[in-house]
Order: C-alpha cells, then sequence, then structure tokens
C-alpha cells in the first residue's frame, strides 16, 4: 500500500554516517562491519531500494544541524554559521540525488499530484524517484531570518523550531523555557511564507507559545503518546487534544525508547523489551481514541535518526516491513479506509490542505 513517511533523516545518514544509500542494506551493513564511532553501525534500516519496497513513494526528509553554546555536551557545531553550511551540504546532496534519478523534490500541490500520479500508475515502482519534501530539523542553522527565506526559495516547505536541548529559537526535548524574542519572530515569519510548523521536539512551553503564535498548518512528523511512554519528549494528551483541534497529523516515531516505557538507551534490546510494530500501533490508537476518529495520524518513523536496527522494533529488519502494518491494523478491527488514512490518506489530505 502507498506510504507516506513523514520523518526520515535521509541526508544526515548519507553525509555524517558516510551511506551510500544507492547500495543494498547487505552492502551498508557489510561495509560498516567493526565500525563503532556510531551506535547503529552495521545495522542500518534504510536505502532507496528498502523505500521503494516500503512503497514510500513520498517522505518528509531533512535538513538538520545544531548549533551548540560552550558547555552544551550535545555534539553539533559551534556557530550558526557552521551550522548553515551544514545543512547547505545536505541539500546538496539530495541535489545529487534528484541529478542521478533517485528523488524528486515535491513543492507545491502540481508537483504533489504529478508524482502521485506516477507512484499510482500501476507500473513497478523500483525505479521511480524517492518524492521527498523539505523540512528543517531544529532552526539553529538559520543564521538571521533571511537564512528562512533563502531557504524557502530553494524549496524548504516545514519548520521545526527546536531539536535536542536548548536551542537559538526555542527549547526542545529535555530543555525546558518559552519561546524567545527570535523563536517568535521565527514562527511569526513562517505564518507569512505559508510554511508548515512542525511541534516535533518544541517543550512544553516552546509548544504551547507557538501553537498560539502560528496560524497556519501545524503537525508532528514524528511523536508518540506521553500517556504511555512517560518522557517530556513525547506528547501529552492535553497536547494532542490540541493538535487535533488544530487538524494536526502526528507520524508515529520508531525509536524504540519512545515505543515502550523503561528502555535504556545502549542497554536494552527490542526483544528483551518486547518492542514490536504492535507497540506503535498503540500509540496510533491512543490518539485516534483521543479523536474519536482516525483522521490524525500517520507514519513518521525517523528509522535513520541516528539508530538502526540495535534501536528498533524487533519483527523490523528494514523499512520495507512498514507494509506489516496494513494486516496490523485490520486485525485490530480497522477499516481499508481508515488503514488507508493512516498509511497515506491523512498525510496527503494535509499537505493539499496547507498547500492550496
Amino acid at each position: 500500500m502507498f506510504t507516506i513517511d513523514a520523518h526520515l533523516d535521509l541526508s544526515m545518514n548519507a553525509m555524517e554516517w558516510n551511506r551510500d544509500l544507492r547500495l543494498s542494506i547487505h552492502d551498508l551493513r557489510e561495509r560498516e562491519k567493526g565500525q563503532t564511532d556510531k551506535p547503529d553501525r552495521g545495522q542500518g534500516t534504510v536505502n532507496f531500494a528498502e523505500l521503494r519496497k516500503a512503497e514510500a513513494g513520498l517522505v518528509v526528509a531533512t535538513q538538520i544541524a545544531r548549533y551548540v553554546a560552550p558547555g552544551n555536551p550535545l555534539p553539533g557545531w559551534q556557530s550558526a554559521e557552521q551550522a548553515w553550511a551544514q545543512t547547505q551540504g545536505q541539500l546538496a546532496w539530495y541535489k545529487a540525488m534528484e541529478k542521478c534519478g533517485e528523488m524528486v523534490m515535491i513543492t507545491d500541490k502540481t508537483g504533489l499530484e504529478k508524482h502521485l500520479d506516477l507512484w499510482m500508475n500501476g507500473e513497478p515502482n523500483d525505479t521511480k524517484p524517492i518524492g521527498y519534501i523539505l523540512s528543517l530539523e531544529g532552526a539553529d542553522s538559520l543564521v538571521t531570518l533571511d537564512n528562512l527565506h533563502v531557504a524557502h526559495a530553494y524549496g524548504l516547505r516545514a519548520c521545526g523550531p527546536a531539536h535536542y536541548g536548548p536551542g537559538r529559537y526555542a527549547n526542545g526535548t529535555d530543555a525546558t523555557g518559552h519561546l524567545n524574542e527570535q523563536g517568535k519572530e521565527l514562527v511569526r515569519e513562517m505564518d507569512k511564507l505559508k510554511m508548515i510548523l512542525d511541534a516535533t521536539h518544541l517543550c512544553d512551553d516552546a509548544f504551547w507559545d507557538a501553537l498560539e503564535l502560528f496560524t497556519g498548518p501545524v503537525w508532528a512528523s514524528h511523536n508518540n503518546c506521553r500517556a504511555l511512554v512517560n518522557h517530556n519528549r513525547q506528547f501529552s494528551d492535553e497536547m494532542i487534544k490540541a493538535l487535533i483541534e488544530r487538524g494536526a497529523v502526528i507520524g508515529g516515531a520508531f525509536d524504540a525508547w519512545m515505543i515502550v516505557p523503561d528502555w535504556i538507551r545502549g542497554k536494552s534490546l527490542p526483544q528483551q523489551m518486547d518492542c514490536t510494530i504492535e507497540k506503535i500501533l498503540d500509540h496510533m490508537d491512543h490518539i485516534c481514541q483521543l479523536a474519536g476518529n482516525t483522521n490524525h495520524v500517520g507514519i513518521g518513523t525517523d528509522l535513520d535518526g541516528g539508530y538502526g536496527k540495535e534501536q528498533s522494533p524487533y519483527d523490523l529488519d528494514t523499512i520495507a516491513d512498514l507494509q506489516k502494518i496494513p494486516g496490523l491494523l485490520q486485525k485490530r478491527g480497522y477499516s481499508t479506509t481508515d488503514i488507508e488514512k493512516i498509511m497515506h490518506g491523512n498525510w496527503l489530505r494535509f499537505i493539499k490542505n496547507a498547500w492550496s
């Protein structure tokens, strides 16, 4: 079934993990055998071939580069200018993949409809380009708001103001505090440009500030439920209900520590913690119960977001296993219509409305 994945860090995987995503998963894993610089070496789950097997013809693909102030232990760049340069290198990779036919940027409704026609024509998907909507995860790399305009001109269509920790515009996961003045200006400028606000990673105070200031379309590309895994990275029921009221879609994230409680990163193992794709559906179902319908959930795996099989559901070998979801939803009593909404329909409706 045609699938939309609303969050993939493809360029980070290619540039910082040094993975040629045109290679097979077997070859990628073989090339990384014995490497220890990243926790997921030899256990990657995403490449172009597996995306096509997943029928993931459209993804939201990120640029990401964090600024870290002195004393911030998180990995990142020492200046906004360096972070901006990193995102431009990531953009260059996307453009290179477009040139060799692997990807195509989608920036408007006309381009979206054309791409959907290609993927729905009944022909094999083996050589079809993966459509991507460009998103910025964390706004630290925007040196000034002029950079936002530059980015919008080259195709940026969504932005999440924060990532992990304190940011230049907003505080994110494991940090606290309201939007600063620069963050408020960013949100207002995104509104003027008719961009999509990604609420993912915003700390609670910044989340409520952003929703109050921003009048345009809001989504949460990859977020799960605090009621099931009690951590500030997740959304509380109150936050989920606020997103539902705004017509948002929330993408289910596949990072194990966000799926099952009591996960210890770097120590726990998926099978030991009974972390399965079914457990992600528990989060999606919780949102459906809060909404009273299936209109506000989708897929947003973040499967290549700095982890691999060691921190994914144990019944997932590659991203192609997203095609297990329709059958699992059917067993839960979800109708064909509802399953189509979750796999792609809700994201398509949201994007078309945002771009109309």
